[in-house]
């Protein structure tokens, strides 16, 4: 446990691991995280924490093993706080606000931890990827029922649509340009910028659907590609960068599991050394 407690928030104060509570194994409350990572507001901190809880359904880890909400007291008052596993803090410290330099340096602390248990390094990009990835799937389960329902007979030939009106090519020519063999979706290979613009993509399309009640195969084709377009104009005229140009990412199961990976270890970890460690 020695690593673990050279880290520091602010030299001569408190580190993280005197902040740990003994609860079978060990736990932090998310208040005191908050402190920890330079948030001057516990509202603007549970943005962070709410993203971790949805990191854990998106990898079906139960949330109740690593966040639980209880009430406490603070200064005479009773709030409400969380409980957090130390998996939850690192989720919680991945999702949380880059320019703050506290939280910067804590992803830099938990990435360093987790590459001991896992051979593939998680950092907040890739646990960002692992959010955006799940909340594609939801919309475009979406999508599909809303396209069933406006007459797509073709559910492919509408998807590819979207494709092609976003990077110029068909998603067969798509991944080759990629480099990306395998059969499984394209998505799983795309990096947060790249899932995140097909996550508005998909949104937007169906929005339009909806909202202009379009109807039947073709002319949901065309709204489809018209959509995807605007998306690929606008991403240009912000970065300068088609999306097909934009670099593949490590397989998202490959992410997947080194983040379960992960969240057995530290849990191991704190269950074996359920002591709170001193500096």
């Amino acid at each position: 446990m020695n690593d673990l407690t050279v880290f520091h928030f602010n030299k001569g104060e408190k580190n993280f691991e005197d902040y740990a509570q003994a609860n079978g194994g060990l736990c932090w409350f998310a208040r005191d995280l908050a402190v920890m990572l330079g948030y001057e507001s516990y509202a603007a901190f549970q943005n962070a924490v709410n993203k971790a809880t949805r990191a854990c359904l998106t990898l079906s880890i139960p949330v109740a093993e690593n966040f639980t909400q209880v009430d406490r007291e603070i200064d005479g008052k009773i709030v409400k706080d969380w409980k957090l596993s130390r998996f939850a803090c690192y989720l919680t410290a991945m999702n949380g606000d880059v320019k703050k330099p506290k939280v910067a340096a804590a992803q830099a602390y938990f990435a360093t931890l987790a590459q001991a248990f896992s051979k593939y390094i998680q950092n907040a990009g890739n646990v960002e990827r692992v959010l955006i990835r799940g909340e594609v799937s939801e919309r475009e389960r979406s999508l599909s029922g809303v396209a069933q329902e406006a007459g797509v007979e073709v559910y492919a030939f509408f998807q590819n649509a979207g494709y092609r009106g976003m990077y110029n090519m068909n998603l067969s020519a798509l991944k080759e340009v990629k480099g990306v063999n395998s059969a499984r979706p394209l998505l799983d290979f795309m990096g947060k910028e790249e899932l995140a613009a097909n996550l508005f993509r998909i949104t937007q399309t169906e929005a339009r659907i909806k909202n202009e009640g379009i109807r039947g195969q073709f002319r949901l084709e065309a709204t489809a590609e018209h959509v995807g377009k605007r998306v690929r104009a606008t991403m240009q005229e912000l970065s300068g960068t088609a999306p097909e140009d934009l670099p593949i990412a490590d397989d998202i199961r490959t992410v997947q599991k080194g983040l379960k990976k992960t969240q057995k270890e530290f849990a191991r970890l704190d269950t074996q050394n359920p002591h709170v460690p001193k500096p």
